[in-house]
């Protein structure tokens, strides 16, 4: 427990089992279980967005997230979650790339652009990085190439997109719902695999 939270009290915005424990306690309980999903998302606007999915993120307990572009992001719509989360920055969608192909998680961009698959009539990997662009411009053609696959959420409306928060929240729910909840996979701690460290290809635990 947190001598400070226990005497001023605990005004913070986490689930009931987390009240009065340190940042760095809860962070350490949070790895013993993150899912093996990671988020990117492109910073080039300052994007409001941005800190919307990293609270998301959060909710879902991905393994890590990636911006890339711009150092500073928007933090405000984060609601301080990014706390409880490992954030890596990539200053382009090259350092991004080498990132997956070291680590060996695949690439797969969302975005509603020619050649992509249906999101719901794909089968996301257990181990993936959903990759996101700007909220007006969407995916750059190079972090767009860099991607393994494309996916998009099919729409029934007259608008043209989707909000880039909005969009990342129904990517995560669909990869939860064929992932969550099923066997722990065998990994390196997620501080590693966010270094760069190659973890071996995910096996189920017997």
């Amino acid at each position: 427990m947190d001598p400070g939270l226990l005497a001023a009290g605990d005004h913070r915005n986490v689930v009931d089992g987390y009240r009065y424990w340190s940042v760095e306690a809860i962070v350490a309980d949070l790895d013993t279980r993150r899912h093996p999903l990671h988020l990117a998302i492109q910073n080039w606007e300052h994007d409001f967005n941005i800190g919307s999915m990293v609270r998301t993120a959060n909710a879902f307990n991905v393994a890590g997230v990636h911006i890339v572009g711009r150092r500073r992001w928007n933090r405000r719509g984060a609601m301080v979650t990014d706390r409880y989360l490992h954030v890596q920055h990539h200053p382009d969608a090259a350092d991004l790339a080498a990132w997956a192909h070291q680590a060996r998680i695949p690439l797969i961009g969302v975005d509603n652009l020619p050649g992509s698959v249906p999101l719901e009539r794909t089968t996301l990997p257990q181990a993936c990085c959903l990759v996101f662009g700007s909220e007006g411009t969407g995916l750059t053609d190079d972090l767009l190439a860099a991607c393994e696959q494309l996916v998009a959420i099919t729409q029934y409306g007259s608008t043209r997109s989707i909000n880039a928060g909005a969009a990342a929240a129904i990517a995560m729910y669909h990869w939860a719902q064929r992932w969550a909840g099923t066997p722990r996979t065998v990994d390196r701690p997620a501080e590693q695999t966010l270094n760069g460290d190659a973890p071996p290809f995910r096996q189920p635990v017997p």
